[in-house]
């Protein structure tokens, strides 16, 4: 079964849409105009009744897609064209959608703006048999090589106010709204708790996906919960929190679901008085010619994008992808061993008795901060950074991931390993 499956029920002018085994919305006619309600289905009775509803002897009656958008008009269902109005194209750079910049081109690709332009283009791949990427922002990912299939570009919008008792707020944002963009509206408008995380490269789809974090903030600590489609069937989920299984820059859509979905939107829980987090010594010296009780989240936040842009390049300068290595957990046992032949390593001991090493530091005290193989290079202020100065190809950036690794390894017995996603890596 795909989804969404549209029905009506006859005798009345009421039909449905179902996106899924968990939710559906109904469309009542009213008179002259149509009520709208969404129903997530968490518990087993609302879960037996989408069951019912798909039952082929059950009183609702299938109708097509094209009935369906016949039956409300389009500005009804906030879309101005119908989603088959989409354009596939053919043999489409990707480096102007990425943050790295190395050449690679989609056999195909569609930008898509809504849900249902998502579900059209997985059923263009099926239909043809085509493998199928998702591509966000693109701040998070290095092309080894063209890609075969359909890229589906996902630039969905949208900001919206959920829940809001005065204080406590769930503010949703579509996934392709650029994650920076949607830190600066929250403060806009008084909501506090993502500030530690402006100027973060990417789009808000990705953010749970990485569990992106900064200064003593990440993601999951004001995760609500997102939704997501899944590809092989276009049924649309909600997960929360528990079900996101979040890690450090890991979720489950890393690991047991990875590539399994495509995150349409996630949503927040953010506060009008949420405590400033000033625990990083860097945001505290920022901000030292502020008295403490006149600090406000816009002065977090412009401490956060000041020590970021002193230390990490900008993209639309030069391709880099952020820090390109996970700080590594090591036994307390090797940190002790580090540390008493290298006394200043920072170190942050972890629950559970690890201890957490900076890998900036391990890959400058190796000797690579600066290293420059002409076309790309390691970043000359933050060795957590690789480059691409121009011209340099996804291969070339790998082989010198892959050298800094192995040179770690051999000097101080750590494994690092990358954050950032290898797309088309071919294993040796």
């Amino acid at each position: 079964m795909r989804f969404p499956v549209f029905l009506e029920l006859p005798g009345s002018q009421n039909v449905y849409v179902v996106e899924g085994f968990e939710t559906f919305v109904e469309w009542q006619r009213m008179g002259g105009r149509w009520i709208k309600h969404e129903v997530l289905a968490q518990t087993w009775p609302e879960k037996q009744r989408i069951l019912d509803m798909l039952a082929d002897d059950g009183p609702w009656e299938r109708m097509s897609r094209d009935a369906f958008f016949g039956r409300i008009p389009l500005s009804i269902l906030g879309m101005t064209a119908s989603p088959t109005a989409m354009t596939i194209l053919e043999h489409h750079e990707l480096a102007p959608l990425t943050t790295f910049g190395v050449p690679a081109k989609a056999r195909w690709f569609v930008r898509v703006e809504s849900v249902e332009a998502l579900r059209e283009a997985l059923q263009w791949a099926q239909d043809r048999n085509v493998e199928v990427m998702m591509l966000g922002g693109g701040s998070n990912m290095l092309f080894h090589q063209d890609h075969p299939g359909l890229v589906i570009h996902l630039a969905i919008g949208g900001i919206e106010s959920l829940e809001d008792d005065g204080q406590h707020l769930v503010v949703a944002a579509g996934a392709g709204v650029v994650w920076h963009e949607f830190v600066m509206h929250a403060l806009d408008q008084g909501w506090g708790g993502l500030e530690n995380l402006s100027l973060i490269p990417g789009n808000v789809g990705a953010s749970p996906m990485q569990n992106i974090g900064a200064y003593g903030v990440e993601v999951k600590d004001h995760f609500a919960w997102l939704e997501a489609v899944r590809l092989a069937d276009g049924a649309l989920k909600r997960f929360d929190a528990e079900a996101c299984q979040f890690g450090y820059r890991e979720s489950v859509f890393k690991r047991a679901e990875k590539g399994k979905w495509a995150i349409v939107r996630v949503a927040f829980h953010l506060d009008r008085q949420s405590p400033l987090r000033m625990g990083y010594g860097a945001i505290e010296e920022e901000l030292s010619h502020i008295p403490l009780a006149s600090r406000t989240h816009r002065d977090v936040s412009d401490a956060v994008i000041r020590i970021r842009q002193s230390k990490l390049p900008d993209p639309s300068v030069i391709g880099n992808a952020g820090s390109f290595f996970k700080n590594p957990t090591v036994p307390s046992t090797l940190a002790q061993e580090l540390l008493s032949k290298h006394p200043g390593m920072p170190n942050y001991p972890q629950d559970g008795g690890g201890v957490k090493l900076a890998a900036g530091w391990l890959i400058e005290q190796a000797g690579w901060k600066g290293h420059d193989r002409t076309t790309h290079g390691v970043h000359d202020r933050q060795a957590l950074v690789l480059v691409n100065k121009g011209g340099a190809k996804g291969a070339e950036v790998w082989k010198l991931a892959c050298d800094i690794m192995e040179s770690v390894n051999a000097k101080f017995g750590v494994e690092l390993e990358p954050e950032v996603n290898q797309i088309g890596l071919i294993q040796a």
